[in-house]
């Protein structure tokens, strides 16, 4: 349950704030900022404060703290709904530690913790079990190791593979027998793992003794967990006591301010009473559940306005720095003014000179310019058609030699490149698909995964394609195309997201990996400007982030929608 994940994250959060603090430059005044406004659980204001903390880390070459303050922006993400943009921030802080730095694991293992609670969240099963597995590895305490052999517990119930789960459990309940609140956890989660794999077991005397345990200790998140559990047990043949149960998990949620728990009550609520109380809290619910969904909503883009606010304050006091010094000149030219009258008039001549010879050699370029321009478009059909299509097919060999690869399909798809290198003069060449677009996309990313390398694929609907032109499907499959071969050949990045969303009038697609960034030499390949040039020709436009601390390359790309 979303509840236990909360709650053991809140615990790990709190456990950890000592050991936080010992760690923080006593200068930067943003991080005590940033943390006093998180522990009072004002979140947007914890977020910009420890953006502009990282940009004081940043300066002073502090990578520790760098992925410590992203670390937390990431948490504040997921818990605000926002998922794909705590991805992205947990993504961004491994880039900032060192898994060969023993001071650096609780730091790994609270971020890949968050990074699997995001991903499950998303109900992608997989990959959350890996990032668990990762926590599990760099984690050195025996408590947070149980916390994250919980949530790896947690994803196999989701599964359904409850074996695997009861395993868990069981493992952790031999180490927790001294310890209350955590015995009390783990009793509660393998009755109803038990429960849920066998509907006859009779789970009520283990999740009634956990109960227990959390009312003597005043545990309310540990009592509302309870309540959850046992409302579900007896849904089936104790409507009355469901409803009971479902009654204190509403009323203790709302204490806890937990909507997420109080919908989830609610929805009990309305399915087990009776039709007047019923109609009562079907109000409440599709009221809380409408204005949960629009906060959720709204999170997706107000950490990236954040973000937008720091960077332009930023870009702010570099320019005030350049006006400075600009000042500084002035003052210092005119007390050589003289002098510089001199100076300044052989400049001018000079500058005239080259001015009217350049201007010369302008024009007698132009013509050659044409030619080249022409060079360039054929150029980059053969880059496109014939290159690029060669090493995606190198690359799905190369990585997957587990795949028998029957001679006639290797033989159809170097027919089809030879097909197009041929008519490579036809401006209107339309290769010939039967996949559904956003299926051919998807078999495009995915073909550059590897065991080394993850691809995070989002958004990347059947219906998101239907107002995408057909001129502009093709030419954003090349784009792609492009940018995943120069990710395999220059990057060495070893984690990236593609996400796809519509917004208003136009289809957009976000980009980024955690490689090396974008050297001179990628920048001016034929490669890249190619890609620019394709974006501008089908009316959208391509853009290249750039953030001064950020590892690894972000793009964004606009398509206009039909």
């Amino acid at each position: 349950m979303r509840l236990n994940l909360l709650f053991l994250l809140f615990l790990f959060i709190a456990c950890r704030e000592q050991e936080e603090k010992k760690a923080i430059n006593l200068g930067n005044s943003h991080y005590h900022e940033a943390y006093d406004f998180f522990s009072r659980k004002v979140n947007d204001s914890a977020f910009y404060s420890f953006s502009k903390a990282k940009d004081l880390f940043f300066e002073n070459n502090d990578s520790l703290n760098i992925a410590n303050c992203l670390i937390n922006m990431a948490i504040i993400q997921k818990d605000a709904g926002d998922l794909f943009g705590a991805q992205e921030t947990a993504l961004e802080a491994i880039d900032y530690l060192n898994e060969n730095e023993q001071g650096h694991y609780s730091y790994l293992s609270s971020n890949y913790n968050n990074l699997g609670v995001a991903t499950l969240n998303l109900n992608d099963y997989e990959n959350a079990l890996k990032f668990f597995k990762l926590a599990l590895q760099f984690s050195t305490d025996s408590l947070y190791k149980n916390i994250y052999q919980n949530n790896t517990a947690i994803v196999y119930q989701n599964r359904k593979e409850y074996d695997k789960a009861i395993d868990i459990y069981e493992d952790i309940y031999e180490q927790v027998k001294d310890n209350d609140l955590e015995y009390a956890r783990v009793v509660s989660n393998l009755a109803r793992a038990k429960w849920l794999k066998d509907s006859t077991y009779v789970a009520s005397n283990e999740l009634l003794q956990a109960l227990e345990i959390r009312k003597d200790m005043n545990d309310l998140w540990g009592m509302n967990a309870s309540y959850g559990h046992l409302m579900d047990y007896y849904s089936e043949n104790k409507p009355d006591s469901a409803l009971w149960y479902a009654d204190k998990m509403y009323e203790t949620s709302k204490k806890l301010k937990s909507d997420d728990d109080q919908v989830y009550a609610l929805n009990k609520l309305v399915e087990l009473s009776p039709a007047i109380e019923s109609k009562y809290y079907f109000g409440l619910y599709k009221t809380l559940s409408d204005s949960l969904q629009n906060v959720r909503a709204a999170a997706k883009n107000q950490f990236a306005v954040i973000r937008y606010e720091v960077e332009k304050n930023k870009s702010h006091n570099i320019q005030l720095k350049s006006e400075n010094a600009e000042k500084t000149y002035r003052l210092t030219l005119q007390k050589f003014w003289t002098a510089g009258i001199a100076i300044v008039g052989v400049m001018l001549i000079v500058f005239v000179f080259i001015f009217y010879r350049r201007r010369k050699q302008r024009f007698e370029l132009q013509a050659q310019n044409q030619i080249k321009a022409n060079q360039l478009k054929i150029s980059q059909k053969v880059h496109d058609v014939v290159a690029n299509g060669i090493y995606r097919l190198m690359i799905e060999i190369e990585h997957r030699p587990d795949t028998i690869f029957e001679r006639n399909q290797i033989l159809d798809q170097l027919e089809d490149m030879y097909n197009k290198s041929r008519d490579i003069s036809y401006e209107d060449f339309v290769s010939k698909v039967e996949l559904p677009y956003n299926e051919q996309i998807a078999s495009l990313l995915r073909s550059f995964a590897n065991d080394y390398r993850l691809v995070l694929i989002a958004g990347n609907e059947k219906n998101l394609w239907d107002r995408v032109a057909i001129a502009s499907k093709e030419e954003l499959l090349k784009v792609l195309q492009e940018l995943m071969v120069n990710m395999v050949k220059h990057s060495r990045a070893t984690h990236v997201v593609v996400r796809f969303e519509e917004d208003q009038n136009y289809l957009k697609v976000y980009y980024s990996d955690n490689g090396v960034g974008m050297t001179d030499k990628v920048a001016h390949g034929n490669g890249l400007m190619n890609t620019v040039s394709r974006i501008e020709n089908i009316g959208g436009r391509i853009i290249f982030v750039e953030e001064l601390d950020r590892k690894g390359l972000k793009i964004e790309v606009h398509v206009p929608l039909l």
